[in-house]
């Protein structure tokens, strides 16, 4: 198994949710004031034959009109076309943007030989566009012209992936746990968004239920710490992969 961070950069999102790059060394925290920061991390892991996107970011675009997305995937040393599987946490914009790219006027999916695996129920929620949080349009295209796969609950997509419906974030978040039998990696979306986040037990504020989302992370942390897991933390700010171990009642995040 082979992990790619393919990092987007960091982002202030005020009241508006739109989201706004955010230089630490160029721009100043002041001059956004009532904002929320987040930096933003899709990740890329070869596993044996597949190729798999773990969510999608943004979508926003380099100096070239190239998504930041398909360039950090070239960086890699693979083509976006050579994605097979997209396996979805959630929908909500920040994790989604990165789905369809705009060519010629007309928006059509990023990955078009890749399988977009989604939970169905946060699908039919995303779609219904009745929160600001999701981005309706996108999922129109991807309905046109993707190729779509529902899943609903927990079980195993494939041998070696799981999926586990957690709804802490938001009622239909699911987390991702690979294994190829050597390696093996787990992805909390925004359950396990930081390392921040499980080494301080709090609850958050823009969790759909937040003591769930709290009680999920402690939980992950023991599963990752007792089953040696790297943990890919999707808005870690640096050190989006790590290893994590328990000690005195509590979590240590040891960077890969």
């Amino acid at each position: 198994m082979e992990i790619f961070v393919l990092g987007e950069g960091s982002y202030s999102v005020d009241a508006t949710k739109k989201f706004i790059p955010f230089d630490p060394q160029m721009d100043n925290y002041k001059d956004r004031p009532a904002s929320l920061f987040i930096h933003v991390n899709p990740f890329l892991v070869k596993m044996g034959d597949d190729l798999i996107l773990l969510d999608a970011g943004l979508g926003y675009k380099d100096t070239r009109d190239e998504l930041w997305l398909h360039q950090h995937i070239r960086n890699a040393g693979f083509e976006p076309d050579e994605v097979t599987l997209i396996l979805m946490s959630h929908l909500h914009y920040d994790h989604s943007g990165g789905l369809v790219v705009e060519q010629l006027g007309r928006f059509e999916p990023s990955f078009p030989n890749a399988q977009y695996v989604i939970q169905k129920g946060e699908w039919e929620f995303a779609i219904a566009g009745k929160s600001s949080s999701y981005h309706k349009d996108i999922f129109e295209v991807l309905e046109r012209s993707a190729k779509l796969t529902f899943v609903e609950g927990s079980g195993e997509f494939k041998p070696g992936m799981r999926y586990e419906l957690s709804g802490g974030h938001c009622p239909y978040h699911q987390v991702w746990w690979l294994d190829d039998g050597h390696d093996k990696c787990f992805f909390g979306g925004d359950e396990l968004p930081e390392p921040e986040q499980l080494i301080r037990r709090f609850i958050a504020k823009y969790d759909y239920d937040g003591r769930k989302a709290m009680q999920l992370r402690e939980q992950y942390g023991k599963i990752a710490a007792a089953g040696g897991w790297k943990c890919l933390f999707y808005h870690a700010k640096s050190n989006a992969v790590g290893t994590v171990r328990e000690e005195n009642d509590g979590f240590i995040v040891t960077p890969v």
